[in-house]
């Protein structure tokens, strides 16, 4: 008898979590027409159709929603096995993809310091970081990444978390705008001035406003846009306040031309995390990645001078 092809799991593994040709194409980086041979085999092998059309989509097949999260473990069991103990681990050797789900901030002000610890210290290993669009336990649990920075909120009681750092925000405008020129600004002033919002999902108030609304006061919020390299590039060429983390301008070349400034209203502190899920806590590669993560931030914060 011979053995199965054990990198159709990995396919299927994939197949399953994206439940599309597509989708799935994307993540092995194969052609569609690949990823449809390669359904086809695991139709094959498997003896069900796996993904059926349901009008104009695609849905899993009840085999398929069964297995699932035991196709996700299987592919976790056999990486964990291939991979060597913490007492061989030879990170100069090492060869692996990480990928990293965290904000344009984090990435701006942290991701070149990053990358290059980890190309020194391990040459073979590529990080891969991943948009944010949303706060969501999903990618931690389904592997589709090793690493979730951001501030922890509702990601679930088996997600293991570890602070990083603590951040601020801060206020911004262009050099030339009439709030720089104010030895205080206050609160009156900031509100005097319409306002763009870095916002992914769009939402059009936050904490800050709810900061103003305990003063009696409310700030015009003349455009959301997606994050916070577009808010900034608004201030730089308007009248318009922004609202950026204040760590999040170290490596900004537009810093010198912007204005910065505290806030003239009491708001909570950002504690930064990275959060992981516990499949990879003895992981040792992962081990190895989490604690030069937390080194460069820890450097990065204590060396630069924080606006």
């Amino acid at each position: 008898m011979s053995d199965p092809d054990f990198n159709l799991l990995i396919a299927l593994d994939v197949l399953l979590a994206e439940a599309s040709v597509a989708g799935a194409a994307r993540r092995l980086h194969l052609s569609t027409s690949a990823m449809s041979r390669t359904l086809s085999r695991l139709r094959e092998v498997t003896g069900d159709p796996l993904l059926v059309r349901a009008g104009r989509t695609m849905v899993l097949t009840p085999w398929a929603l069964e297995n699932r999260e035991r196709t996700r473990s299987a592919v976790q069991d056999v990486r964990a096995l291939l991979q060597p103990s913490s007492e061989t681990l030879n990170v100069a050797g090492l060869e692996r993809l990480f990928t990293l789900r965290a904000n344009d901030g984090f990435v701006v002000a942290f991701g070149p310091a990053l990358i290059a610890a980890v190309a020194q210290a391990a040459p073979n290993v590529c990080l891969r970081f991943a948009p944010k669009p949303e706060r969501s336990s999903r990618y931690l649990r389904e592997g589709l990444v090793d690493l979730e920075i951001g501030v922890q909120s509702n990601m679930g009681p088996e997600i293991r978390v570890q602070r990083l750092f603590q951040d601020r925000f801060v206020g911004v405008v262009r050099n030339d705008h009439p709030l720089a020129s104010l030895p205080v600004i206050r609160a009156e002033d900031y509100v005097a001035w319409g306002h763009v919002a870095a916002a992914p999902d769009g939402t059009l108030h936050g904490f800050v406003d709810e900061a103003l609304s305990e003063l009696g006061l409310v700030r015009k919020i003349a455009s959301v846009v997606p994050g916070f390299p577009t808010a900034l590039s608004v201030a730089l060429a308007s009248d318009l306040v922004a609202l950026v983390p204040a760590l999040y301008l170290i490596n900004q070349q537009m810093a010198d031309k912007l204005h910065i400034f505290e806030l003239p209203f009491i708001t909570r502190a950002i504690t930064v995390s990275q959060m992981w899920h516990p499949r990879m806590e003895k992981d040792p590669g992962h081990r190895w990645l989490r604690q030069k993560v937390l080194e460069v931030c820890h450097t990065r914060f204590t060396e630069q001078q924080v606006p």
